[in-house]
């Protein structure tokens, strides 16, 4: 079995746009993933860890543990062997508390490849790859999160080609979800269900392209 750590926050967790309710694991792109992988005689375990409101390193003053970089290195060893770990943060640092740029949340999501990279895993088991995916522009923020989110649309500017840089320096793969899908106009924030299953399939293309798993 070959596992695949999903490190996100609410648009990975599968929220319904303007409701607390949460998509189906088949109909979350984690989920889209892990069955597109699958076949073949090859086994692939897609692990969630996506917490709703994660900033990557900074905290939420008005709910607990929303910091990214706490607990991350136990994280990987607790999951470990991993073949490969899955990044896609950055939405939450431009909540409306926040007066982060693009620049500030990259430099976040560098913090966490770095943890990941040092993580107390185990003798002989492998440090695992990090692909990090840019989350899609925030778009006009509406329905019940639109104050936590005021501002938004403008500061997440530039945060794929932020993170394309980081990523050059750091040498970890990266993908852009904007070049695929689009934030969920019911909310300017999370994704509809066509969108999971769009990033779903291009991840999982993503994922073999890069040859982190074996074929059986």
């Amino acid at each position: 079995m070959q596992q695949i750590l999903v490190y996100a926050d609410s648009l990975s967790w599968g929220i319904v746009p303007t409701t607390r309710r949460r998509l189906d694991f088949d109909h979350r792109w984690p989920g889209v993933m892990e069955n597109a992988l699958n076949g073949g005689g090859r086994r692939v375990r897609v692990i969630e860890d996506c917490l709703n409101g994660r900033r990557t390193v900074w905290d939420d003053p008005f709910k607990p543990g929303r910091n990214g970089l706490a607990g991350l290195a136990q994280r990987i060893e607790i999951h470990s062997p991993l073949s490969l770990v899955v990044l896609m943060l950055g939405t939450n640092d431009f909540q409306s508390m926040h007066s982060h740029t693009a620049w500030h949340s990259a430099q976040g999501t560098a913090t966490l490849v770095r943890a990941i990279r040092e993580a107390p895993i185990e003798p002989g088991m492998p440090v695992p790859p990090v692909l990090v995916v840019a989350p899609p522009p925030i778009g006009s923020p509406r329905g019940p999160i639109a104050e936590k989110f005021v501002g938004g649309e403008t500061k997440c500017v530039g945060l794929a080609d932020a993170l394309q840089t980081v990523c050059n320096e750091l040498g970890c793969a990266f993908f852009d979800a904007g070049r695929v899908i689009s934030a969920s106009p019911h909310d300017g924030v999370h994704l509809d269900a066509d969108q999971h299953a769009l990033l779903g399939a291009a991840l999982a293309g993503q994922v073999e392209q890069l040859g982190v798993l074996t074929a059986r």
